[in-house]
This record gives C-alpha cells, sequence and structure tokens, in this order.
C-alpha cells in the first residue's frame, strides 16, 4: 500500500477540490511488459483503491515505463487491460493504443470493453480524424467554416 500512497492521496485531493459533476479520470500504465514487472493483476487491485479514493474513470495504458519491456503492438493490444479493469473493478474505463478508425472504436465501445475510446496518435497525424470518421458511423458533423477548404 505505500508504493501507492502518493497516487492515492493526489487522487483523494483532486476529488475533494472539485465539483461533484466533474468526472475525475486517472492514467495508469496497466502492465509494464516485463518480468517481475507490475501485472494487470496488481492494476485492478491499485484501481480498486483509486475508485475508494474518488477516481471515476481509469484511462488503461501500458508500457514504457522500463527499459526491458517486450510489447507486443499490435491494433487493439492494450484494449484487454480496459475490458479487465472494468469488469473487475467494476468502474469506468478508457482504452487506447492503435486505435485507428472509427469503426474499431465503436465495436470496442459495443463490446463493453471500455466506455471511452481515447486517441493520440491518430490525432496528431490527422487533425481532421474525428471530423473525416463520423461519416463512417452515420453522422453528419458540421465542419467549421475555417476546415471547410480542407473537406474531401
Amino acid at each position: 500500500e505505500n508504493r501507492v500512497r502518493l497516487l492515492l492521496e493526489v487522487t483523494q485531493a483532486i476529488h475533494n477540490g472539485i465539483p461533484d459533476e466533474m468526472p475525475l479520470f486517472v492514467r495508469i500504465s496497466a502492465h509494464e511488459w516485463a518480468e517481475g514487472g507490475h501485472t494487470i493483476e496488481d492494476s485492478v487491485k491499485v484501481v480498486k483503491l483509486l475508485k475508494e479514493n474518488g477516481a471515476d474513470l481509469i484511462d488503461c495504458s501500458s508500457g514504457a515505463v522500463v527499459r526491458d519491456q517486450k510489447i507486443v503492438i499490435e491494433k487493439n493490444y492494450q484494449i484487454p487491460f480496459a475490458a479487465q479493469i472494468k469488469k473487475e473493478a467494476n468502474i469506468a474505463t478508457g482504452a487506447v493504443g492503435l486505435i485507428t478508425d472509427a469503426l474499431q472504436a465503436e465495436k470496442i465501445l459495443q463490446a463493453g470493453k471500455a466506455d471511452l475510446i481515447f486517441l493520440g496518435r491518430e490525432m496528431l497525424r490527422n487533425p481532421y480524424f474525428a471530423l473525416m470518421e463520423a461519416d463512417k458511423l452515420g453522422e453528419n458533423m458540421t465542419w467549421p467554416n475555417q476546415y471547410k477548404r480542407a473537406k474531401p
């Protein structure tokens, strides 16, 4: 418990300092991808404590914290972490990790594996991503006037 004390104290302090209607998201590295490192089972335990201290949603990332990690990077490679934490800790989760199109994201949400999708690299590569992918989901988004020249 001492290993997570700072995280829990900061979470509780932020929770106590924000309005009740404002959700508190906490990003964790759910797995270190290294022998003897932090595992998904460890993360479930930590997340249960985070929930008790005011966290509303866990943003489930992984890796990039130890030198000898062995990550198998492929589409959806971090989704199982979000799904397991959601199920076992009974808390909302956000999924990340090579989510590159709207249909892929929608499938994750519809399967109940996560409650939110967080996009990083894809939004950096294509700032019009949300506007362009909305069409694949049958959504007709209004493009801002200054973006219309970039519309396909």
